[in-house]
């Protein structure tokens, strides 16, 4: 790692990207071999958040029934308006530009509050029926709760939270194993896989009109990479369909990855590259299977494809370390 980072500072100098006297003050801070604990710091403030709510979420299970339902409610609403009441306090306020908190804490603060407010309404909802049979309100007050903390005091975290929500809102939840699986949602409810569709669209065009109005655009990523999963593995899923919209599905698939390959370019985001091939190189080979399906009546077809495959798949190899290496020399430009 010290000799790519001595060989970055090099050729930042070189190109005269950077002055003799800076490149030296880059070279005797790098010899003092000073450790940041920065990263590991942020990981224990995580664990400790999700440690707190996961306690929260135990304790109301074990003594339900000897603390009570009303007690257990108030204790959760005290902690939470405290969390919240410290944040308001002690944050900078909504600004469109990116901000940061003097106070590290501060950040899981605001998750920890957000997280207990999802806890505290899910509560409400289960054992007092709060908004009645709109179960979709349940979801969607903590969502709404947390755009408006996640713009507020600047938290991805917490915006993280809020776009998973609205994602549940519209009714997309998917694991791994069910995008593979013929009984997932998309197969039981097709109307469901054009929601998903439209809300990733929708994120898209949020990220573009953030950009537009220059309201929190490093907020930009986070959004792009939920486009990207969403209409990626709806598409994915709906392309293993015997139906003809599986053909819809391939086009929007090829839409979606020629959209992420420019704009991972144009945030330098490896992430969305990285993700768009992966998606991209799935959806290829579904098409593959569906033109060989329709081959059968090809003599050896089969034959031909299990002699190739070992070759297909080295290739694939190669062809995916290149063209990561070429992102990277491209974003270095």
């Amino acid at each position: 790692m010290t000799q790519f980072e001595d060989q970055a500072s090099q050729e930042l100098y070189e190109k005269n990207l950077i002055t003799e006297s800076q490149f030296q003050e880059i070279k005797e801070y790098r010899s003092l071999n000073i450790f940041s604990l920065n990263v590991e710091l942020k990981l224990l403030l995580s664990i400790s958040v999700l440690m707190f709510t996961s306690g929260i979420g135990i304790l109301i299970y074990d003594n339900i029934d000897s603390i009570g339902h009303i007690a257990l409610l108030s204790i959760l609403f005290a902690v939470t308006c405290g969390c919240f009441y410290y944040c308001f306090k002690n944050s900078k306020g909504f600004q469109k530009d990116e901000t940061t908190s003097e106070s590290p804490f501060l950040e899981y603060l605001v998750l920890t509050a957000n997280v207990l407010t999802c806890i505290f309404i899910g509560y409400l909802q289960v054992q007092y029926k709060a908004f009645g049979t709109h179960y979709g309100l349940a979801t969607l007050v903590p969502t709404i709760v947390s755009f408006v903390c996640a713009y507020y005091f600047d938290n991805k975290s917490v915006l993280t939270i809020a776009v998973t929500g609205l994602a549940a809102y519209v009714g997309f939840s998917v694991t791994p194993q069910d995008i593979f699986n013929g009984n997932n949602d998309f197969y039981a409810n097709e109307s469901l896989s054009y929601s998903a569709i439209i809300l990733g669209i929708l994120l898209i065009l949020w990220t573009v009109y953030s950009f537009k109005i220059k309201l929190k655009t490093h907020f930009a990523l986070i959004y792009l990479t939920f486009a990207l999963h969403i209409i990626s593995v709806v598409s994915i899923s709906n392309m293993l369909r015997e139906e003809i919209t599986w053909l819809l599905f391939s086009l929007i698939l090829a839409g979606s990855s020629f959209y992420f390959y420019k704009v991972s370019h144009e945030l330098k985001a490896i992430s969305l590259y990285v993700f768009m091939i992966l998606y991209a190189y799935i959806g290829i080979n579904i098409l593959l299977y569906k033109i060989l399906q329709h081959a059968d009546n090809i003599p050896d077809i089969w034959v031909l494809f299990f002699m190739l495959l070992p070759m297909y798949f080295i290739g694939s190899i190669v062809l995916f370390i290149m063209l990561i290496k070429k992102f990277n020399k491209e974003i270095v430009k």
